[in-house]
């Protein structure tokens, strides 16, 4: 057996991999009604005070990447606020105990990222809570396939652009009012924005501008100490696919078996890389970069 045929071997009997069970959800979808549950505790990971005494706001912090991310910032030593739609109060309330269970505290906002006012006010409350805001993370995503571009609507189009991107926008905007050198942004982006997807152009769309936003503001930033990076995972495990209208129940099953690990990542695999990105300790020289974490896929970008 070759030395990459032994890894994906060693790395499918460490992490659940396809075929799932045959599932779908209407709506946001919710983490806790997957099956098998994403892993997000990363109980391999060992923290190392990289993040102490800073204040994060993690957008669609409630479950997939967003809660992994929030309870490893906690155990690095950050306060964090999530932000959540009200549907998905169930995830955010156990995001909200595991992140006081590692000795942090979680402030959780209810709302939609799509109003323009609610990003301004997130912000905000995380100020007054915590004093200070170092570390924002624009997470929170709204993705549905359709079977080609004639099939997305206005409103869809708006709605993905909205979430994905205007909220990046807006949530930069309103942190800079109070963040100061050595705070950090960092905003989920995919694979998709860097090679396309079939069935999901307005969503690869949003990644592509998120990726060129990101690089952007890094540059304005320089001379303010404040880094900007984006991160682009391949398939995750995460409420955002099964509640994916273009979904069908047998294309979850199968979601990330053509990934070169034949299985989407877990949330606590993506994790440390949000770790690693807003630590000055770690990459205080990196700024303007889009981080590929795609499970072997290698692509320029």
């Amino acid at each position: 057996m070759s030395s990459q045929s032994q890894a994906r071997t060693e790395s499918k009997m460490r992490e659940p991999v396809p075929p799932f069970p045959e599932q779908h959800q209407e709506g946001v979808g919710l983490e806790q009604k997957l099956d098998p549950r994403p892993r997000y505790k990363a109980e391999a990971y060992r923290a190392a005070g990289k993040l102490k005494d800073k204040v994060a706001l993690i957008t669609g912090g409630d479950s997939g990447i967003g809660r992994a991310v929030a309870v490893l910032y906690a155990r690095e030593g950050a306060n964090v606020a999530i932000t959540y739609l009200p549907e998905e109060q169930p995830d955010a309330d156990e995001t909200k105990k595991a992140v006081e269970a590692a000795g942090a505290a979680c402030l959780a906002i209810p709302g939609d990222l799509t109003d323009a006012a609610f990003c301004d006010d997130v912000v905000e409350q995380t100020v007054r809570r915590f004093g200070k805001l170092d570390i924002l993370v624009s997470n929170a995503a709204h993705q549905n396939r359709k079977p080609s571009l004639t099939d997305v609507t206005d409103e869809e189009f708006d709605a993905t652009f909205k979430t994905n991107i205007y909220s990046y926008f807006r949530l930069s905007r309103a942190a800079l009012r109070h963040m100061k050198a050595g705070s950090v942004i960092i905003a989920t982006s995919s694979e998709t924005g860097i090679k396309g997807s079939k069935k999901l152009p307005d969503y690869s769309a949003t990644k592509g501008a998120i990726n060129a936003f990101t690089k952007s503001l890094a540059i304005d930033l320089i001379d303010k100490g404040i880094r900007v990076n984006a991160i682009a995972p391949g398939p995750v495990w995460t409420p955002l696919n099964p509640s994916d209208d273009g979904m069908t129940p047998k294309d979850v099953a199968k979601f990330g078996q053509d990934s070169p690990m034949g299985r989407p990542a877990q949330p606590e695999e993506l994790a440390p890389a949000y770790v690693f990105l807003a630590s000055n300790a770690d990459s205080s020289y990196i700024t303007g970069t889009v981080l590929q974490v795609m499970g072997g896929e290698t692509t320029g970008g």
